[in-house]
C-alpha cells in the first residue's frame, strides 16, 4: 500500500515539473505585442541569423557577383561585374567607406557616385540577408497586428527607418512571419515616399525556392504590384494577393548561394 501510494506521489511529481517545464519553455517565447526586440531576435535565430555574425556569404544576382562579409559588427559588402566595355568592375561598402575598382585601379567618386553604389549595393544585402538586418540600430519596428493568409497565422510587423537608415530611410515596410516557425514568407514595401510622385509605389514579395545553407534560410521572390495600394493600405496585400488581384511584375532570385563561416 506504501509503495502504491509513494509510486502516485512519484508520478504526480514527475507531471508537475513536466508542466512546469512546459511553461516555462512557453514564456521563454517573446511575444510580438508586448516585447518586439526579443521576438525579431528569435524570428532572426530561426532563420539560423547566429551564423551571419560571422560569416561570408557568396551568391550571383542578375549577372553580378555579390560577397557579403560580416565579422562581429564590421561588414564589407562587394559587387563585382563586367561594364559595357567589358571592364571587370568591384565596386563595395564597409562600415567607413565606399569605392568602385575598375580593371585593378580604384576610381574617384563624387558625392553622387558614393551615394548610388551605396544603395545599390546595400539595398540587394538587406533583400538576401532578411530578416537579418531587422536588428540593425536604424530600424524601428512595431507590431502591427496577427493575420491569416491562406489559413494560416501571421505576425504582421511593420518597420521604419531613423537616423543612419541610409538614401531610402523614408521608405516603409510590412513583414508577415509565420505565427508557428517564425518564418519570413511576405513582405510589403512603400518606396519613394516624399520624393516626386512618379519615383513612389509599393510592392508585394512572396517567398519560394526556400533552402538552407550552412542553416541560414535563403528565399527567392516574385514581386506583385496592385495600383489600388497605397503606403497607408500595405496591409490590404494579402488579400489582394489571395484574390489575384495583383500583377507580377518581376521575380527576385539570388543564385548559387553559399555561406563560409568565419572561425
Amino acid at each position: 500500500m506504501c509503495k502504491t501510494r509513494g509510486m502516485r506521489a512519484g508520478v504526480l511529481l514527475l507531471c508537475v515539473l513536466i508542466a512546469t517545464w512546459a511553461a516555462g519553455c512557453a514564456a521563454e517565447e517573446p511575444a510580438p505585442d508586448t516585447d518586439i526586440e526579443a521576438y525579431i531576435e528569435a524570428v532572426i535565430e530561426a532563420h539560423g541569423g547566429d551564423v551571419l555574425d560571422r560569416a561570408i556569404v557568396t551568391f550571383t544576382f542578375r549577372e553580378a557577383q555579390f560577397t557579403l562579409e560580416r565579422e562581429d559588427g564590421r561588414f564589407h559588402y562587394r559587387r563585382a561585374y563586367a561594364d559595357s566595355l567589358d571592364q571587370r568592375v568591384v565596386e563595395g561598402i564597409t562600415n567607413e567607406e565606399v569605392y568602385r575598382v575598375v580593371e585593378a585601379d580604384t576610381v574617384a567618386l563624387d558625392a553622387d557616385a558614393r551615394a548610388s553604389i551605396e544603395t545599390t549595393v546595400n539595398s540587394v544585402a538587406y533583400f538576401a540577408l532578411l530578416p537579418y538586418p531587422l536588428q540593425d540600430p536604424p530600424v524601428q519596428a512595431t507590431y502591427a497586428g496577427l493575420d491569416t493568409v491562406r489559413e494560416t497565422p501571421y505576425h504582421r510587423v511593420a518597420v521604419t527607418f531613423g537616423e543612419g537608415g541610409g538614401a531610402d530611410y523614408q521608405d516603409e515596410f510590412l513583414y508577415w512571419f509565420d505565427a508557428n516557425t517564425h518564418a519570413m514568407d511576405y513582405m510589403a514595401y512603400a518606396f519613394g515616399i516624399g520624393g516626386p510622385e512618379e519615383d513612389q509605389g509599393t510592392r508585394f514579395r512572396e517567398a519560394y525556392n526556400v533552402r538552407r545553407v550552412e542553416g541560414v534560410r535563403f528565399a527567392d521572390y516574385r514581386n506583385y504590384v496592385s495600383e489600388s495600394i497605397e503606403p497607408e493600405t500595405l496591409s490590404r496585400y494579402p488579400a489582394h494577393w489571395r484574390d489575384d488581384a495583383v500583377e507580377l511584375v518581376s521575380t527576385v532570385e539570388i543564385e548559387d548561394v553559399a555561406v563560409q563561416p568565419l572561425p
